[in-house]
């Protein structure tokens, strides 16, 4: 069972693991838990995709109940009528807050995308981020005598393939666990000793209108327990005391 967040007759919104995917894929036939159909039968009726989470990406996802709501959810996503917040465990040292305004090109996939352009000029992507703490512990990496991590929230202005991994990758502080954009000695290291294994990146708030009542919605996803488990190795719970933490271990990883 999944946790969920918030639910009325019109949508629902759940705390997504890590490692799950967000609907049942031909590039992945033999995976047998998805979302989607694991909150289907979970509350008994079907649900409809407003946005996707990556596989290896936690925290909020929302779905609506109906195709119209889906809709319209789907079309405040498209016109960045909401707030998306993110919080992500990077390589190195970063301090204070900044946008980073850097376009990116489109990520295809060699098979899902064989179809697409490949030439496509570089799409506008923009995320505003901003250094909450830091930690230096006594572990070697490379040619560095010690392994330094820092707490961010990211916030993206706009919605690109992997744009949070892309831009902290091209700010030279790439998110912990992620194999396609990272450190991978890093990665291995944050495994070995911290136990850190999986990407480092949690969809903590999304702030919206209800698309039937008008009202603000603000929705908030906890953190699992490799997130907790993070955070007091590297003393940040002060840093994070306003950011809830996952109702219950069926928000653990899932191995991918």
């Amino acid at each position: 069972m999944l946790e969920i967040i918030y639910q009325d007759e019109w949508l629902v919104a759940v705390n997504k693991p890590s490692g799950w995917l967000v609907h049942r894929s031909w590039l992945d036939r033999h995976e047998s838990v998805f979302v989607m159909q694991t909150v289907r039968d979970q509350i008994g009726q079907h649900v409809f995709t407003v946005h996707r989470l990556d596989r290896p990406t936690s925290g909020v996802l929302l779905m609506g109940l109906s195709s119209e709501v889906g809709r319209l959810l789907s079309q405040q996503f498209e016109q960045h009528q909401l707030q998306k917040t993110y919080h992500a465990v990077v390589r190195g040292w970063l301090d204070g807050e900044a946008t980073l305004d850097y376009a990116l090109s489109e990520e295809l996939d060699k098979i899902a995308d064989k179809f697409s352009e490949a030439d496509k000029a570089p799409q506008p992507a923009v995320t505003h981020w901003r250094a909450l703490a830091k930690a230096e512990l006594p572990v070697p990496v490379s040619r560095y005598d010690t392994s330094r991590y820092t707490l961010m929230e990211l916030q993206p202005q706009t919605g690109r393939k992997h744009q949070l991994r892309r831009h902290m990758s091209h700010l030279r502080h790439p998110i912990i666990g992620d194999s396609a954009h990272g450190d991978l000695r890093q990665n291995r290291s944050a495994l070995q000793h911290f136990g850190i294994n999986r990407l480092m990146l949690h969809a903590s708030e999304l702030c919206l209108t209800h698309p039937v009542t008008g009202e603000p919605l603000r929705l908030r996803a906890g953190l699992d327990r490799v997130w907790q488990e993070t955070i007091t190795q590297f003393g940040w719970q002060d840093a994070l005391a306003g950011v809830e933490f996952a109702a219950s271990s069926l928000q653990d990883s899932v191995s991918e």
